[in-house]
């Protein structure tokens, strides 16, 4: 915990934006494979797999960019440390139970709890962003 609290709000919103950054690359890599898997050119072919795969990198892709560009303003901002731990951790967590709940069956408990996560992140980051907007 010590390495954490240690760092400063720039490291602290480097960490968190470059977790998230990889979890992207990783997701896509995910959408490359199961195209190549079922042959699929482009879009998704109809195949499920790639669909899901599809979705999954996309939704990360709606959220994830959002999520970096407020752990910036938080760090330029001089906000605490353990804030943008907070935010960026929350997020990360609920991008990393999105992707693996997100199938096409059924609605997941992983689902849920990721867009929830991620959802609160976001919520808490744009609240601390206005309320210092005018402190």
């Amino acid at each position: 915990m010590t390495l954490l609290t240690g760092m400063t709000a720039t490291q602290s919103a480097a960490l968190w934006s470059g977790l998230l950054i990889l979890l992207l690359v990783i997701l896509s890599v995910r959408v490359v494979q199961a195209r190549r898997k079922h042959r699929v050119l482009l879009g998704d072919g109809g195949v499920s797999q790639v669909t899901v795969a599809g979705r999954v990198f996309g939704n990360a892709a709606e959220y994830v960019p959002t999520g970096i560009g407020a752990l910036a303003l938080l760090a330029m901002l001089g906000m605490p440390v353990v804030a943008i731990h907070a935010v960026g951790a929350v997020l990360f967590a609920g991008r990393l139970i999105h992707a693996a709940g997100l199938n096409d069956r059924k609605p997941t408990l992983g689902r849920f709890t990721g867009m929830a996560l991620t959802y609160l992140a976001l919520f808490a980051v744009g609240g601390m962003l206005v309320v210092h907007a005018f402190v």
